[in-house]
């Protein structure tokens, strides 16, 4: 009788059960068990801040399968044939004798495995600032289970009245917009120039607005020097510049690091950026060994690098490869990322896939060119909601490098689009023609999508010369004097302005006002309105009519990220 192959997975959350989950499908005689440190299984992590801004009020929710299950141990048990063991911490792995050391956390019974395969899911842990005070009580992160129980608790007891949530990216803005629908005010304290550093700068800027609006202050270009107390309590925090905010919480979102301390004390091969060394089939430097999730570096399928992407789904996906390869040989393999993320900020949401413009020129990219579009997600009589788009390409060969989009539109949609795009290794000229569904209640009949590519092929063609918003600002704070031409009409022009000595001139009046415009050809001319259709519109005419340096404001009035006159 051949002997049942032993698979241990270690860890419990995303990664983990989704391994065990797989290796069982493959293989239904195996021995399977999962070795969880929390009392928790299979915990929905990403829903955390709206458990916590109390979208949803019953705690299993976060535990559950999408037929209501709770996934427990019991679940595992009866339903899988998976033995789970929760409060119970890996101590140690013994590559040479392939076995398990363990400590239960609630009995403090220790023993051993054995394994003939195993899956490391650690996850990651938390990273602190390394400053005064970060011990006393009423600081915490946004990581685990226990930390959701404690800020759902903060929320329904109400009497927090104050708190900054330090760091601006995904976690971060979602624990502010949780916590400011308790009440609570809130200031975001991010050390770099902008939130949301997946974005550049421009459509963060917009995003920053956003949060602003809705009554949350945001600090950037600073960071925490001290978390200041009485009594081993918080009551504010001091900023590197010298600034003491008091408040009574601290929700530190200033990112994560993998968790590889069982992995390396095994002897395992750790990557440069501090991950553990998978190949495609998510196999460690041992040939026994997976690891899958946030422990992990994957490869950038765009720059073929490595990179750390401590992404739910990603999780789930390499669990699902790992299961499949321990449970049988290596069959299926991970292809990498290319980093698609989106996050929602209130009303708004904020995404980004492949690289931003930012991240491309670090990374070595130079001859690339991008475009932003600002325009509804459907028509106005089906009530369509703003989206603000900025793409990323290669200059030469059209191809897809990224893509942001943020508003209060369908922003999923879009970054679903541009992601198979990039991971199709599409261009320009794939997608100016693309076939997608199209109905009023759900898109334009040219989708903004689509819409995007036309800019930028448009663009590559030399027939849309465009300007940033940012870069007519310099040229404003710079005392340039180009010849701004706002194409809209009167009453718009009257509801909202920049205010930054345009000249109001509707395209329709365009054509019979020309000697209103500069004598000087040469003279740079900016034409821009809501979206900055008309403005392109009006800058073709101009271009006809022989002005040879005018150029348009992309995105329009809508992605001017700077204050306006009104």
């Amino acid at each position: 009788m051949t002997e049942k192959r032993k698979i241990m997975v270690i860890g419990g959350s995303a990664a983990g059960p989704k391994a065990a989950a797989k290796a069982r499908r493959i293989d239904n005689d195996a021995q399977v068990v999962i070795l969880q440190k929390d009392a928790d299984l299979s915990m929905a992590s990403c829903g955390y801040p709206y458990y916590v801004g109390g979208f949803f009020n019953d705690r299993n929710q976060l535990l559950c399968t999408p037929a209501g299950a709770v996934r427990n141990p019991m679940f595992y048990l009866n339903a899988k044939d998976i033995e789970a063991r929760v409060n119970t911490e890996v101590t140690a792995i013994d590559r040479k004798n392939k076995t398990l050391s363990f400590r239960n956390l609630a009995s403090g019974e220790t023993g051993t495995l054995p394994y003939d395969k195993l899956v490391i899911a650690t996850g990651a842990v938390p990273r602190m600032p390394p400053v005064p005070g970060v011990e006393l009580a009423g600081i915490t992160t946004l990581q685990s289970m226990k930390d959701a129980d404690f800020l759902r608790n903060v929320r329904d007891e109400g009497k927090i009245k104050k708190a900054v949530v330090i760091g601006g990216g995904l976690i971060g803005i979602e624990t502010c917009e949780a916590l400011q629908l308790a009440g609570i005010e809130i200031t975001v304290i991010e050390l770099l120039p902008q939130l949301l550093t997946f974005l550049d700068w421009e459509l963060a800027k917009l995003v920053e607005n956003h949060v602003r609006s809705k009554g949350a202050n945001v600090i950037t270009d600073n960071g925490i020097a001290a978390f200041l107390g009485e009594d081993g309590r918080l009551t504010g925090v001091k900023l590197q510049n010298g600034t003491e905010l008091p408040c009574e919480l601290a929700v530190v979102a200033i990112g994560v690091r993998p968790n590889v301390k069982l992995a390396k004390e095994a002897g395992l091969k750790i990557g440069e950026l501090g991950g553990i060394d998978v190949n495609e089939f998510m196999q460690t430097s041992d040939p026994d060994i997976y690891a899958v999730g946030d422990c992990v570096e994957t490869t950038s399928r765009i720059t073929g690098k490595k990179v750390l992407a401590p992404y739910g789904d990603l999780a789930n996906l390499q669990g699902r490869v790992a299961g499949e390869n321990a449970a049988s040989t290596n069959c299926v393999t991970f292809p990498g990322t290319i980093q698609t993320g989106i996050c929602k900020v209130f009303d708004y949401a904020a995404g980004s896939t492949g690289l931003s413009e930012t991240a491309a020129r670090k990374l070595g990219y130079t001859d690339i060119v991008t475009v932003i579009n600002a325009s509804p997600d459907k028509p106005g009589f089906m009530e369509g909601k703003l989206l603000v788009t900025k793409m990323t390409a290669d200059a030469k060969t059209g191809r897809i490098l990224g893509a942001q989009c943020i508003g209060p539109g369908n922003v999923a949609k879009q970054i679903a689009q541009w992601a198979m795009a990039i991971q199709g290794k599409m261009t320009v000229e794939d997608l100016v023609n693309a076939d997608l569904p199209y109905a009023p209640p759900f898109s334009l009949a040219i989708d903004h999508f689509i819409a995007t590519a036309h800019l930028m092929q448009n663009k590559i063609k030399g027939r849309l010369k465009g300007i940033s918003c940012h870069q007519v600002h310099l040229k404003v704070l710079a005392g340039e004097k180009p010849f701004l031409i706002d194409t809209r009409g009167p009453e718009e022009f009257e509801e909202m302005r920049l205010g930054i000595g345009e000249t109001l001139i509707p395209l329709g009046a365009l054509r019979k006002r020309l000697k209103e415009l500069p004598e000087d050809k040469n003279r740079e001319i900016i034409c821009y309105c809501k979206i900055s259709l008309r403005g392109y519109e009006a800058a073709l005419a101009l271009e006809a009519n022989g002005w040879k340096n005018v150029k348009v404001m992309e995105g329009g009035i809508m992605a001017w990220p700077y204050p306006r006159e009104k």
